[in-house]
């Protein structure tokens, strides 16, 4: 294992571009974990009403109320976006890179990357963004940040519920608001989400054919179209690519990349302590 992430460590120093591809595995090793004791410190009463066994479970049941399903989804918000629990292991990735070339392609919904200090330039979030409130219709493609609604809504809920003025609504049409998170097709992609594309492709398109690092972290098999078939697939494309996948229990490659291909099995906390 440590001759691999030898191996690592010489293709970030190597590498003319670093693009890095993260997923939901990276969050949990980072300490974002959705079930267990964390969700009883903060989920335990809905737990006990619902029986729900993880966070995302909750994320997609039809509460009866408006006001239970936004004191829900606050608390998620409140604990997931704006409180601080990263391990480290952001901060870690972070010091491998920030004098790199890089850029970062992420379904994570978590905003970790910005508040460990990576550009935001250099960033571009797919599936949406906890922190990110728009129309449920949607009437018009925009987002809203809602760090200070959800902080009243947290600080203000009691059994199980926020108060009704607290709902927030669409300021254009008036329809209740949801997450900016993609669930279906009314998934918002606003100027923010098109210019990180756009960024994204340029990137890419300026150093196509070059010794390119493709760093996936923690990516599953949930939405591998995003990241881990692209990734392979540029590497197939590309013979001066590498190919390097970290992930606990899902580090695979086919056949047809695996000489361009670096794969190791583990904790991606403890596997950056060996880069």
């Amino acid at each position: 294992m440590q001759q691999e992430m030898n191996r690592i460590r010489e293709e970030l120093e190597t590498a003319d571009a670093i693009v890095i591809g993260a997923g939901a595995g990276l969050s949990t090793d980072a300490g974002f974990t959705y079930s267990g004791a964390r969700m009883q410190q903060y989920f335990a009463d809905f737990m006990q009403k619902y029986g729900f066994k993880d966070m995302y479970a909750g994320g997609f049941y039809p509460f009866p109320t408006p006001e239970e399903q936004w004191a829900y989804w606050s608390r998620y918000i409140f604990i997931n976006r704006y409180t601080d629990v990263d391990n480290g292991t952001y901060k870690k990735l972070f010091q491998l890179v920030k004098d790199k070339n890089y850029f970062v392609l992420t379904t994570n919904v978590d905003h970790q990357f910005q508040k460990a200090g990576f550009d935001r330039e250099r960033l571009f979030y797919t599936q949406g963004d906890y922190g990110l409130w728009q129309c449920s219709e949607p009437c018009h493609m925009k987002t809203y940040d809602n760090e200070a609604a959800v902080r009243a809504m947290y600080a203000e809920q009691k059994d199980m519920r926020i108060p009704s003025a607290l709902i927030p609504y669409c300021p254009v049409c008036g329809k209740p608001m949801s997450m900016n998170l993609r669930a279906d097709d009314t998934f918002v992609e606003d100027e923010g989400w098109h210019a990180a594309s756009a960024r994204y492709e340029a990137f890419l398109r300026r150093h196509a054919g070059q010794h390119i690092l493709f760093l996936e972290l923690g990516v599953g098999m949930n939405t591998p179209a995003i990241i881990k078939f692209p990734f392979w697939r540029m590497t197939y494309d590309n013979p001066n690519a590498v190919y390097a996948c970290l992930n606990f229990g899902e580090a695979e490659v086919p056949d047809q990349i695996r000489v361009q291909s670096i794969c190791v099995n583990g904790d991606i906390h403890t596997l950056l302590d060996m880069i």
